[in-house]
């Protein structure tokens, strides 16, 4: 009986059949094949996958050897394809707090590099534990951005303003605010567009009070994503005032989803408690009365008044009790 384990005939047509569509692809590159004038011709009549043969045709390109033309061993795919099991703990963390595929993607791909799972992959890791359903937990910890770290995130808006604040006026004013995500100290000023230069400037005088007077310096800031706050082509940021104001101060951007307003939640309630407690069905005798009841009212707000989503405290006096 023969014995075929010792038998090269299989190793030599497949060492043959390479040499043969190598000289032929080379002929076609140097553009002297008396046939075929496109590579995917080339491929298209020989029957073979290009991808494949650009595999093999490398391989053998670099080490000159022809036993690189032969099919290599390979292992099983989990074996090498699985994530380490770190990454995997957590892609299951961030996905506990309510995270979807692709922000888990976002969020891990500057950490790990190249190791980042890819969407797809992440997906199979939250279906491996069972956690491709959101449950009412997982729902809750998404809609929730807490900080514990006064000027992690700042919460940044723009609110309009009734034309007829002011008596005898039918004038535009606005409402830029910030507002300190941890101790919900807030900051607002009367401007009287809403372009993005308007908006740059005023949110640099809010922020410079903030941090002379609460010693709040923001490492970050959250804003909707209206032209003010952002240009529409993310290649033009460095041209944008409010933008290029961020750059400079070392302030990271971050932008709501859009149609969203509640992951810009601290700021939206601002502007309902200021219009509850100021500004609904108030006027004014002049722009500098109003102006003036601002400020009063941001010190009140600041240092009177207490928040439910802080303890009952005061902003300051919740500030106190926080890690500069």
């Amino acid at each position: 009986m023969r014995i075929n384990t010792q038998d090269l005939t299989l190793s030599r047509n497949y060492i043959e059949k390479y040499r043969f569509l190598i000289h032929e692809y080379e002929l076609i590159k140097k553009k002297k094949h008396p046939k075929y004038r496109l590579v995917k011709d080339f491929y298209l009549a020989h029957d073979t996958c290009g991808k494949n043969f650009l595999k093999y045709y490398n391989r053998f390109k670099q080490s000159g050897k022809s036993t690189d033309l032969l099919p290599q061993k390979r292992g099983p795919k989990y074996k090498t394809r699985r994530p380490l099991p770190f990454i995997e703990h957590k892609v299951v963390s961030l996905r506990e707090r309510g995270n979807n595929r692709y922000e888990i993607y976002s969020i891990l791909k500057p950490r790990l590099k190249q190791y980042t799972p890819s969407p797809s992959g992440i997906y199979n890791i939250i279906r491996r534990y069972n956690l491709n359903r959101l449950t009412p937990k997982m729902k809750q910890n998404k809609r929730r951005i807490i900080k514990h770290k006064a000027g992690e995130l700042g919460h940044v808006d723009c609110h309009y303003l009734s034309k007829s604040i002011v008596k005898g006026e039918s004038k535009k004013r606005y409402l830029v605010c910030v507002v300190d995500d941890a101790t919900r100290i807030a900051w607002a000023e009367i401007v009287n567009d809403v372009k993005s230069l308007t908006v740059m400037f005023a949110t640099l005088k809010i922020l410079n009070i903030l941090s002379e007077e609460y010693k709040i310096k923001f490492a970050e800031l959250l804003t909707d994503n209206g032209p003010e706050f952002g240009p529409r082509n993310s290649h033009k940021k460095e041209e944008h005032p409010f933008e290029r104001m961020l750059m400079e101060l070392g302030i990271k951007h971050r932008y709501t989803r859009p149609y969203r307003p509640q992951t810009n939640g601290k700021v939206e309630r601002f502007w309902r408690t200021i219009e509850d407690d100021l500004l609904r069905g108030t006027h004014f005798d002049s722009e500098e009365e109003l102006k003036e009841e601002l400020l009063q009212y941001l010190y009140y707000y600041n240092t009177m008044r207490p928040h439910q989503g802080i303890k009952n405290k005061t902003p300051v006096e919740f500030r106190k009790s926080l890690p500069n």
